[in-house]
């Protein structure tokens, strides 16, 4: 048989939970905790200290899912979340989960965050060596990585603000890389949509 152990102390839940928190602070101001207190102790542990936690973020709408339901509401309706705050098993699932919300993986930007450095911010893809030097790859995902480095690690959210508009004011007027490319839109390649989305920020 096979045997795995989840375990988090109190300090690791109160660490993760303040980044949560954090970043809920400079989103929308809502953290969605995930957990399966109702079956496993470690999850009753964490939803016990993001509770306690949640009275130093007064302006923090704090709300608890448990994991299976998480992952069927955010099929369901993703628009209710804002910031999702979970251990790393749940993470994983959950992620992959969301990751299929936006069409395709090349949409999708990520932040890896601590308490004490600026983070890593890249694209979710990897380098895509099958398509490299073809002018076929999505280049948003690196455009929203920047963007996200800048409101979380260098406090620009006017700067990530207009390059997050530029994006969706590229996609609103049907520009598309085959990726995400569907009936009526207008195809392009790596370069042209880089180009596209400069002169869009530009004149933002």
């Amino acid at each position: 048989r096979g045997v795995n152990t989840m375990a988090y102390t109190e300090f690791e839940v109160d660490r993760i939970g303040r980044v949560g928190f954090e970043t809920a602070r400079k989103r929308g101001g809502k953290l969605c905790s995930v957990d399966k207190a109702n079956v496993l102790e470690v999850s009753q542990l964490w939803r016990d200290r993001i509770v306690a936690l949640s009275s130093e973020y007064p302006d923090i709408e704090l709300s608890h899912l448990y994991v299976d339901n998480a992952a069927m509401q955010l099929v369901r309706w993703p628009k209710q979340f804002d910031t999702i705050v979970t251990g790393n098993l749940f993470g994983d699932i959950l992620s992959d989960a969301a990751a299929m919300l936006t069409g395709s993986i090349g949409m999708l930007p990520s932040a890896s965050l601590g308490e004490g450095g600026p983070g890593v911010f890249e694209p979710v893809h990897g380098s895509a060596p099958d398509i490299a030097g073809q002018d076929k790859a999505n280049p948003l995902a690196q455009v929203l990585s920047a963007a996200m480095m800048l409101r979380y690690a260098l406090n620009q959210p006017a700067a990530a603000d207009k390059i997050e508009a530029g994006v969706m004011e590229v996609l609103d007027k049907g520009y598309r890389t085959g990726d995400i490319m569907s009936e009526g839109m207008k195809l392009v390649g790596c370069r042209q949509m880089g180009d596209v989305l400069l002169e869009v920020i530009a004149n933002c």
